[in-house]
């Protein structure tokens, strides 16, 4: 497993950026690539990468314009030898010829040779400093500092003669650290950390620095995204320590495919832009490389229009959260009727029910509507959905035949579906709370300003139900919230009650996560252990709701806040199967098979999207186990860091298999490669026979 470092003692606790209750995009130096301008206060550019073999010409320029057609503004092509790095140039005077004139970049690994001679044909050469002039056959030894010092100088020989090309032909570069291809030396003396990643970057950022070529995009790129987010942090930290403002490319490299690529993307990607972090952003999709610029557009739009804007002072406030490393947040654990919240216990996904007739809603749900796969974990009756605290609502319903109904309702759930945990909604506008015993495990109240009434204390005392506050926080409106969430938490302890939950709703996914930061500190230094329910912000359009939602929770569990989820914002329930998604993306929760699959480019080895869909469809029931599917052997076993077992391209039609980071099989038969991966799981104890269809 990946160990996350702690950053050098020497930065700034927030050094990557200057207020974390404000958004401001991070100011950095424009680096041209062509006429396309990366950094300051150009738009966020958006790239992809042609999956084509690169000497088959015809192929490449036809992608390639499709995907400038599409919106992409950089198209990236691999060059994995010379013969390609050649061909590249036919491919640009194609494209010329064709009138198009977006910038192109030579995606280099493993040679120097090549690089040399892309750059006379592209307006940007990327290299990884992780297997440009590095090795990389993972042994373990120790350097002293004069053999680490002696193989910068070696590496440092071999890097030179492309840093001077590229500064007289003013081609730009890209810096790129994959988290999947440290060299040894880096492993060695830093470890699988995001500082290792910084580090092998800088190495190289200072060569270059010393022969005064400064047009460098970096980038910080893994599967996982919370590795990516510390790593991009890190590195800003480090270039603020050390003066340099060099844009930034983002990226979640092999991210999968379908919804679970998506919505890996849009946490780590739109993590960082949240934070003002990130110039350009690819990303990358194991599907035809058309289908991830909509996904980009998306992403970058609400921060290309957006002018800085602070939602609350962050004067005087102290986090408690390391933006460099991952520790869940302390908060006290409880037991909310058959499910444990809160603590080290599993971040819970809950549901609210109750469009239009609450009493029908719920009699329907425990009698005949499915409850999903997986069930979520707590399922709240409510008023309307999603419940907005800012409206009155004028429902007519007996209040005391309301409570009949959800104790019903507790019953039949409780036969059919016994972990499931049942709340009752409540507040000024909804069913009132008092009026005799009421047996759902949870009371949720909403209201803007109106705090629990003391018959709601008493019912909860009487009758040991958990406690949930939810309140509305918008622009100014955050702080005053917040303010007001925590005294009537305060309320309900000085009453000699458990610390209640706590939840915030807002209407987009950047006041969501300043909100959840503030609230989680201003907790913290009034000593109270209050779980958080996080509730994403409601939106009508599915496709925003996917990516936003990941957004805002993505970000705020990555960074250890966060002990339950909702996605509000539709009347379908795969809003629960996306909050999962949510978690299993972020590292919160495992529900599922995990996947790591690699985008197609000219060096993979076979159809990396059937492949993909086949191996899902075989192993995609095994919860827990996590499978990496890669095209070749650039990122293939550093990837494996993080996966159990891995199926990689070693040789065309042949695949080898590996378990953790060793290969265990080569160049087997890519026809029988399933079976053995199979084979390999059973082996290893990691098999389940799937679910009997019927």
């Amino acid at each position: 497993m990946t160990t996350l470092a702690a950053p050098p003692l020497s930065l700034t606790y927030l050094a990557y950026t200057p207020d974390a209750f404000t958004y401001r995009r991070r100011p950095t130096r424009v680096v041209m690539v062509g006429d396309v301008g990366v950094g300051g206060s150009n738009p966020i550019r958006i790239q992809s990468m042609t999956t084509t073999r690169t000497r088959d010409v015809e192929a490449t320029v036809a992608q390639a314009e499709r995907l400038v057609r599409a919106g992409c503004e950089i198209v990236r092509i691999t060059a994995p030898n010379a013969q390609d790095a050649a061909a590249i140039g036919e491919v640009r005077r194609q494209l010329r010829a064709r009138g198009i004139g977006a910038p192109l970049v030579a995606d280099i690994h493993f040679n120097p040779a090549a690089a040399l001679i892309a750059a006379d044909h592209v307006e940007k050469v990327r290299i990884n400093p992780g297997n440009y002039a590095d090795s990389r056959t993972f042994a373990v030894r120790e350097y002293t500092d004069a053999e680490y010092e002696s193989e910068l100088q070696r590496i440092e020989e071999r890097f030179v003669p492309l840093v001077r090309k590229c500064s007289a032909l003013g081609v730009a570069m890209r810096i790129g650290t994959n988290h999947g291809s440290l060299s040894d030396r880096i492993m060695n003396r830093f470890g699988d950390t995001p500082l290792g990643m910084v580090e092998s970057a800088l190495e190289f950022l200072q060569i270059a620095e010393r022969h005064a070529y400064r047009d460098i995009i970096l980038s910080m790129k893994a599967s996982n995204p919370k590795v990516m987010i510390h790593a991009y942090r890190l590195l800003v930290a480090r270039m603020t320590e050390l003066g340099m403002d060099y844009p930034l490319h983002l990226g979640v490299t092999e991210a999968g495919n379908d919804e679970d690529g998506r919505i890996k993307s849009a946490v780590g990607i739109g993590s960082l832009l949240d934070d003002g972090l990130g110039d350009t952003i690819r990303v990358s999709l194991t599907e035809e490389p058309e289908a991830e610029l909509p996904v980009a557009l998306r992403l970058a739009a609400p921060y290309n229009a957006r002018e800085p804007r602070q939602y609350v002072d962050g004067q005087g406030i102290v986090e408690t959260r390391d933006p460099y490393s991952y520790a869940r947040r302390s908060s006290l654990e409880q037991q909310i009727g058959p499910i444990s919240l809160g603590s080290a216990a599993t971040v819970r996904v809950a549901r609210l029910e109750g469009a239009g007739d609450p009493v029908a809603a719920g009699l329907a749900l425990a009698t005949s509507e499915p409850l999903g796969n997986p069930p979520p974990d707590i399922i709240t009756l409510g008023v309307n959905q999603p419940y907005d605290v800012t409206q009155p609502h004028d429902v007519d319903i007996n209040h005391s035949e309301y409570r009949e109904q959800i104790a019903l309702l507790v019953q039949s759930l409780a036969a059919r579906a016994p972990d499931v945990a049942v709340g009752a909604l409540i507040g000024p506008h909804a069913p009132a709370a008092s009026g005799g015993p009421c047996d759902a495990h949870l009371l949720h109240w909403t209201a803007m300003d109106q705090p629990p009434s003391p018959e709601l204390l008493e019912d909860v005392r009487a009758h040991r139900h958990g406690l949930l506050l939810e309140t509305f926080a918008d622009g100014d409106m955050i702080g005053p919230s917040v303010v007001r969430l925590i005294d009537w938490a305060q309320k309900v302890v000085t009453a000699d009650l458990a610390p209640p939950i706590l939840a915030i709703q807002t209407s987009d996914a950047s006041a969501t996560v300043r909100a959840y930061r503030l609230l989680a500190a201003r907790l913290a230094a009034v000593g109270l252990p209050c779980p958080l329910h996080l509730i994403a912000p409601a939106q009508a359009n599915p496709y925003e709701r996917l990516l936003r939602s990941s957004v805002a929770l993505g970000s705020l569990l990555c960074d250890g806040i966060g002990d339950s989820v909702e996605i509000r914002g539709g009347e379908d329930r795969s809003a629960v199967r996306l909050a999962f998604n949510v978690l299993q993306a972020s590292g919160a929760r495992i529900s599922k098979t995990e996947f790591v699959a690699c985008p197609s480019c000219g060096r993979t080895l076979f159809d990396l999207q059937p492949t993909t869909d086949l191996i899902k469809q075989q192993m995609g029931h095994l919860k827990g186990v996590k499978i990496a599917i890669m095209g070749c052997i650039v990122n293939g076993p550093g990837e494996m860091a993080d996966a159990d077992f891995g199926y990689v391209g070693g040789a065309p039609g042949k695949v080898n298999l590996y378990v953790g980071k060793e290969c265990v099989e080569k160049n087997v038969p890519q026809a029988e490669a399933d079976t053995r991966l199979i084979e390999l799981l059973k082996a290893h104890d990691r098999w389940i026979d799937p679910p009997d269809l019927e």
